[in-house]
């Protein structure tokens, strides 16, 4: 079948991608059916959302070999990947440089693009709250984004100063121009194909580390308290993972498991019984952090993985049909984020 190509999202990639990537994404993931429709020039903030999480998802494929490995099979198979979510982690700390605190450095961005509130989940056991947004025009075809905030109060004084250490010196990747457009965007649901060409890099740009190398001495104390705050350290807000929406999590599982994959040992279940997640262990990365005498080390750390979930309809009582739960789990969640613990800290179950 032919993949079905919207000219504008086709701009915007092959400016900021080039075109063999940009032909990789087509082929790759699900494209709406809501981008059948476009006007030459002029880009949607449905077109636009999608060309951000299109670049977004080949970026975490540059961070999780295994990730790259799965889609390159499924792809070579005929297949495709139908990106579920993204997940991102963000502090909310007063002390965070020029960085809005917590997941509002991200709404600013989600909003104008079309994407709304989709729950609340309270993650206690990791010291965090999750937050999920859909996209109003395509809630089940546009990837959804999981934004979760650490709360750093809740973890002893020292752990707090180094959180301070880390996060004062982020700078904020939202240049003035960028402000003003997705304000326009916001306003007005488009922007002019030009305009959207200049804002994609820099949104894009925003899911990256913004703080300063830490040093040895505060990435030891956060990873002593918490194995997602170490993360952050080192990869900032950058995609915890992305995440394919499968037919069915439990065979994907099995199958994976025999080629040697390194999956995570069960599958989540979700209290409703409707949302089942499984995932790839992080990929192991290299990066540097700073010593006392102010040199550079490098060290093996966690970094961004690749998740599996697999979706159940529900009758909607107001719409008087079947739609796909596209709700998410605080178990699930707590048990998928235990992906990013570094191997000598990582009991999952």
């Amino acid at each position: 079948m032919m993949t079905m190509i919207n000219p504008n999202v086709e701009s915007l990639l092959k400016r900021l991608l080039g075109p063999e990537k940009t032909d990789f994404l087509f082929k790759t993931l699900n494209v709406p059916t809501i981008l059948t429709d476009w006007e030459d020039g002029t880009v949607t903030r449905a077109e636009l959302a999608q060309a951000m999480n299109m670049v977004l998802f080949e970026g975490l494929l540059t961070r999780s070999p295994n990730g790259r490995t799965y889609t390159d099979e499924a792809t070579a198979n005929g297949g495709s990947v139908y990106f579920d979510h993204g997940a991102l982690r963000t502090v909310r700390w007063t002390h965070n440089g020029a960085l809005p605190p917590g997941e509002a450095a991200f709404t600013r961005i989600l909003r104008p693009l079309g994407f709304i509130p989709n729950g609340r989940y309270p993650l206690d056991k990791l010291g965090m709250t999750g937050r999920a947004y859909v996209h109003d025009d395509a809630p089940d075809e546009i990837a959804q984004f999981f934004l979760s905030e650490l709360h750093p109060e809740r973890f002893s004084e020292s752990f707090q100063q180094a959180v301070t250490n880390v996060l004062s010196t982020s700078k904020d990747p939202l240049t003035p121009l960028a402000v003003s457009q997705l304000w326009e965007l916001e306003r007005e649901g488009l922007l002019p194909l030009e305009a959207a060409h200049a804002l994609l890099p820099v949104i894009v740009g925003a899911f990256a580390r913004q703080h300063d190398v830490p040093s040895v001495v505060d990435y030891e104390t956060l990873l002593a308290e918490s194995a997602e705050m170490a993360w952050i350290a080192t990869e900032g807000n950058a995609f915890n993972h992305a995440t394919d929406r499968v037919d069915n999590v439990f065979d994907l599982s099995d199958n994976e498991k025999a080629k040697g994959r390194p999956m995570k040992r069960e599958v989540e279940h979700s209290r409703s019984g409707r949302v089942f997640q499984t995932a790839y262990r992080a990929d192991t990365i290299e990066r540097e952090l700073r010593a006392a005498d102010g040199s550079t080390v490098k060290r093996q750390v966690p970094g961004s993985f690749y998740e599996f979930i697999t979706r159940k309809r529900k009758f909607d009582q107001d719409k008087r049909k079947w739609v796909t739960d596209l709700r998410f789990d605080a178990g699930n969640a707590q048990g998928i984020f235990k992906m990013t613990a570094s191997a000598t800290n990582n009991a999952e179950k």
